[in-house]
């Protein structure tokens, strides 16, 4: 896992303008059978992945929290919200609650592990989110966690061979 954790930002940056392209002519022409694809591909790639092996989101991103994910997390660490957000939270530049720092605060690098796995955020356990429903709405979203998580890396890898589209150029990547 380690190698592929460090070959993953030239991979998903390589594979960046061909992926923006492909979901671009993706979105004009969405299968309806996408979502189900897209669900098969995930539980496929999380048959063989397991994120106990990487946690490269958790060291690299801060997910979403959300004022209902705030309110959970809060009472679960028995804090008051203000008290919650004012440790740990910032409003991002898109005006989201954010974690301050990266690593993820609640991450046991150790054995990467969560200490607030049982209320984490929304956004964590959705995360990488290529098995949600009207995926083609997070393409974007989606080209950005290749380059975070493995696991979406392979996904995409996989959607573009199983649903080629046409004028799609096949770039050998090592």
């Amino acid at each position: 896992m380690e190698k592929m954790l460090k070959q993953l930002p030239k991979l998903a940056k390589e594979a960046k303008k061909e992926n923006e392209k492909y979901f671009a002519r993706l979105k004009k022409r969405t299968p309806k059978r996408l979502d189900y694809l897209m669900q098969e591909l995930h539980d496929k790639e999380f048959e063989k992945t397991d994120c106990l092996t990487c946690g490269n989101c958790c060291k690299t991103t801060s997910p979403i929290f959300t004022d209902v994910d705030i309110e959970r997390i809060a009472k679960y660490l028995k804090m008051k919200v203000a008290t919650f957000t004012s440790q740990y939270l910032e409003r991002d530049e898109d005006d989201f609650m954010v974690l301050k720092s990266a690593p993820c605060t609640f991450f046991d690098e150790s054995d990467n592990t969560c200490f607030i796995y049982s209320v984490r955020p929304k956004a964590c356990a959705e995360y990488p989110h290529t098995n949600r429903k009207k995926f083609i709405g997070i393409t974007d979203l989606t080209i950005a966690n290749t380059a975070i998580c493995p696991a979406t890396y392979n996904i995409v890898e996989n959607l573009k061979k199983r649903l080629p589209l046409e004028g799609n150029k096949k770039i050998k990547r090592s």
